[in-house]
């Protein structure tokens, strides 16, 4: 994947600083005359349903609708900032505006796939909250559905465009971490009780919910693995039943990867990061939420120098560059970076590392 951003590099302090200064949010519209993409959003009872914030600061963007049947949850909605002054309507009512061309599927997780399998059946883009539900099958027809009508599927795993990720993918594609053997990440952080008891209702744990975000990068590096194998555990004493400390072993002709996820462990946003070892050299994005990155060469390449250097980048913006890439591939400027192939490996070894059959 080409960098979503261009940077100026400079030394600085022994490490290199990927200065803001010069660079262009992908949310900034190339020509000033482009029409507004309409979108409208489904359900506020997802944790990222207040995304919906960037849409509408984004001049890319216009929010025709919004929509919430649940009475209570409406209710508490109205009296956010990022839908105050919306339009409230059904589902139907928002598939039937006219001109609409997007929609972000924000639901409780069991009602992701149904809502998106409508909206897409109805003819249009969809951003689906992650992950995409616990049916592979039901996921896959919708990925079909979509392919064959030449509409997008946007996932909403949220490090695809970190900045640290995106440097990553440039390494990557230059091969300048030579052939990847090993790679590891972690992806944790306390969950109060009350969450916890709605995470357990679904068998795959933490890592279902949480460690999605990271194995969306693994497959990103290592594409999908020939087995996966998953230690669930229950550790805490909350009699709740969610697994919360998980791990899963991904394994590849002449690779691993490890992917760990934790309900309980303390300022574990600190620690969340992702490692890739290659024969000529290692990458370490550590914290995965505001990156910098531990580069280390064999040799030089490119800009960057033999030995461990600190690549810094500008605060991290969840949502920002997700939103202007899919404007771009809504009018046809560029292809989708991440294939219906590359989500259906995302999603199989998901449910896999997370205990759960692929089957139904």
């Amino acid at each position: 994947m080409q960098s979503n951003r261009r940077h100026f590099v400079q030394t600085v302090s022994g490490g290199i600083a990927l200065s803001a200064l010069g660079s262009r949010l992908l949310s900034a519209p190339t020509q000033e005359n482009k029409p507004r993409i309409k979108v409208g959003q489904i359900g506020t009872s997802h944790a990222h349903a207040s995304k919906l914030a960037v849409y509408r600061q984004s001049p890319d963007y216009e929010v025709v609708g919004i929509v919430e049947p649940d009475a209570e949850r409406r209710k508490l909605a109205e009296s956010q900032a990022t839908y105050r002054d919306l339009n409230w309507m059904t589902a139907e009512q928002l598939l039937n505006v006219p001109g609409l061309q997007a929609v972000l599927v924000e639901t409780e997780v069991r009602d992701l796939l149904s809502t998106a399998e409508t909206c897409v059946a109805a003819g249009k883009h969809v951003h689906i909250d992650k992950p995409a539900g616990e049916s592979l099958p039901h996921f896959a027809r919708i990925l079909d559905l979509a392919t064959k009508q030449n509409l997008l599927v946007q996932m909403g795993y949220m490090f695809r465009y970190n900045p640290g990720v995106v440097l990553l993918r440039e390494f990557l594609k230059h091969g300048w971490l030579g052939e990847i053997f090993e790679v590891h990440t972690v992806m944790s952080k306390v969950v109060d009780p009350v969450s916890r008891r709605g995470l357990a209702e679904y068998p795959g744990g933490i890592m279902f919910e949480l460690g999605c975000h990271v194995i969306d990068l693994v497959i990103g590096v290592l594409g999908a693995p020939e087995k996966v194998t998953a230690f669930p555990r229950r550790v805490s004493s909350e009699q709740d039943g969610l697994q919360d400390s998980m791990l899963a072993v991904l394994e590849y002709p002449r690779a691993t990867a490890t992917v760990r996820s934790s309900a309980i462990e303390i300022d574990g946003g600190e620690r969340r990061h992702l490692v890739v070892c290659g024969t000529e050299g290692t990458f370490h994005i550590q914290p995965l939420d505001n990156p910098s990155a531990r580069v280390t060469l064999a040799k030089p390449q490119g800009q960057y120098l033999k030995g461990s250097q600190t690549v810094t980048f500008p605060k991290y913006v969840r949502y920002i560059d997700d939103a202007a890439d899919m404007a771009k591939i809504i009018r046809g400027e560029k292809p989708s970076d991440f294939s219906a192939e590359h989500d259906l490996n995302v999603q199989t070894c998901l449910l896999q590392a997370s205990g759960i059959p692929t089957t139904r």
